[in-house]
């Protein structure tokens, strides 16, 4: 055990699904299920075999037996969370814990199974966690994007930037931080220029992607 179980050769752009189970048999069902779909499955026995693989910087999901050996899953799930390994996990457990499920829940589970699960509605959960990665990452490029341009703003640029999107006009913007109305004006300039953006309603899309208006959410 604690080896990764290596599934047939499958498209490049196939979508990966992490699935970590100590059962063998689990795992093969698992696989032949994913395969059969157009899924590209990776197959793990114990979430150390998991850590130690390349794939699991893949886009996907990852597919967590509630019961595993020594540590729980839902433990696993923890120290997932704290290295920041952001990836929906959808949890399988072979008991009807009612308590368990939402103690997953809460901690930010995609979803939550008991066995035996219908394979249609793994499979529904499983697509629905891809959508959701492909959107996690698509936003957080954005995001990381946003925050290289904005590091490229002079301190004063930004601090007009910050008051822009908190809604203050020039004259109002001038008035508080001792500058010309035509000097804020130049400023703004800088910023769309530098940030690449072109339109007021840009230029808030981007303070919310960087949390500049968190307390405004």
């Amino acid at each position: 055990m604690g080896q990764a179980i290596a599934p047939p050769p499958e498209p490049a752009m196939a979508h990966c699904v992490h699935v970590i189970d100590d059962d063998p048999d689990v795992l093969e069902a698992m696989g032949e299920l994913l395969l059969s779909v157009g899924l590209r499955p990776a197959l793990f026995a114990s979430p150390q075999a998991f850590l130690a693989s390349a794939q699991r910087d893949e886009g996907g999901c990852l597919v967590l037996d509630v019961r595993l050996p020594g540590r729980s899953g839902l433990d696993f799930f923890a120290d997932l969370l704290q290295a920041g390994l952001d990836m929906p996990v959808i949890f399988i457990s072979g008991h009807a814990d009612v308590m368990m499920a939402v103690h997953a829940m809460k901690a930010g589970a995609f979803d939550f199974f008991t066995k035996p699960v219908r394979h249609q509605d793994l499979l529904d959960a499983i697509h629905r966690a891809i959508t959701e990665n492909a959107r996690r990452r698509q936003r957080r490029q954005a995001r990381d994007a946003v925050r290289h341009a904005y590091e490229t703003l002079s301190p004063r640029e930004r601090e007009v930037m910050s008051l822009v999107v908190a809604g203050q006009m020039n004259k109002q913007i001038a008035g508080q931080i001792g500058i010309s109305e035509p000097t804020v004006k130049g400023h703004r300039v800088q910023i769309m220029r530098k940030m690449q953006l072109r339109t007021l309603a840009d230029l808030v899309r981007a303070a919310d992607l960087l949390s500049m208006r968190a307390a405004d959410r």
